[in-house]
């Protein structure tokens, strides 16, 4: 009888491990942001933005590289050699994209911003998928989306 008390419980506990992952608990998941007060801050250009390859303007690094979206200046993370955070403590610019991965971080939030949701993000978003993967993203795009309400779909 103690070894079905004991047998249960460790059921039990595998069975809230397993809800805690799927739900995100100690596996470094990170809910983005849907809002932010900085966004008066990007470059009114983000449609035409440097290339996912282009590297570092200070260290030429050719990876680990951000796009400025204030200003379009591609610099490296901080896991290079902290360009781009160096940049924002400068001269404050405090939104960037991700090459490696599209990801938007803000640093005066010191959040990632949810490019799908913040309406202001999804056209650099778009044109960096495309120039990144030589095609559109999988989701609806903001071209896909007037096209529909045009055509009364």
């Amino acid at each position: 009888m103690a070894n079905q008390a004991s047998s249960s419980s460790t059921a039990l506990e595998v069975i809230i491990e397993d809800e805690e992952f799927l739900n995100g608990a100690e596996s470094g998941w990170v809910e983005a942001r849907t809002s932010c007060d900085h966004l008066a801050s990007l470059s009114s250009d983000l449609v035409h933005i440097p290339t996912p390859e282009t590297p570092c303007n200070r260290c030429h690094n050719p990876s680990e590289n951000w796009l400025c979206l204030c200003c379009k200046e591609v610099l490296c993370s901080r896991f290079v050699n902290k360009h781009m955070l160096e940049h924002y403590q400068t001269v404050n610019h405090c939104l960037s994209l991700s090459y490696s991965d599209l990801s938007v971080w803000c640093f005066s939030c010191d959040a990632y911003l949810d490019a799908q949701a913040i309406l202001q993000l999804r056209p650099v978003h778009e044109t960096a998928y495309i120039l990144k993967f030589g095609q559109a993203p999988p989701f609806p795009t903001m071209v896909n989306q007037a096209e529909a309400s045009t055509s009364g779909n």
